[in-house]
């Protein structure tokens, strides 16, 4: 069994940072700057490299993920909410805004438009099955209702007034 020779001088210098030495966690993402400027000469001086970014821009999202955490746990939903909860929320939200806006927009340009009005919401939602299914319950204001004309309201096929007075003759 090979052996590693010891290390001269220690990766992190406080005793926090040997907490997360022990755990395996960097630093780095921890925020410390003392920890993440180690080993970059300048003795600590200088730019701290890590800057704060923002949940969403960690899971690549566009919704804002720590506003959904906040308003999960505003709305007592449950005494606790994990951290991935709101990620998650987050991104399926996102996914049904963009399949919307997509479907939307198709039927904006059907109808050579160029803007997205509620009408084009309310067709994009009710062509769709499933988008359907799952907005069965919602009212659309200004959205109208799909065009539609009951078989029995249209009128009778010309074929049929041919034959009867071909039938009363005889």
């Amino acid at each position: 069994m090979l052996r590693r020779p010891p290390r001269s001088t220690p990766l992190y210098s406080s005793a926090a940072s040997d907490v997360y030495k022990r755990q395996g966690i960097n630093a780095e993402y921890m925020g410390n700057s003392k920890m993440s400027s180690v080993g970059k000469g300048k003795g600590g001086r200088g730019k701290a490299t890590n800057k704060a970014t923002s949940r969403s821009t960690r899971a690549g999202l566009q919704f804002p993920v720590g506003r959904i955490a906040r308003f999960l746990k505003q709305g007592r939903y449950a005494e606790r909410i994990g951290a991935g909860a709101p990620v998650y929320l987050a991104a399926v939200l996102e996914y049904l805004c963009a399949e919307v806006l997509e479907l939307a927009g198709n039927a904006a340009r059907d109808n050579k438009k160029t803007r997205i009005v509620p009408r084009h919401i309310q067709l994009a939602i009710r062509n769709d099955e499933e988008l359907n299914k799952l907005m069965s319950n919602t009212t659309i204001a200004n959205g109208g209702v799909l065009p539609n004309i009951h078989s029995y309201l249209l009128p009778k096929h010309a074929k049929n007034e041919e034959e009867e007075p071909s039938q009363s003759l005889s």
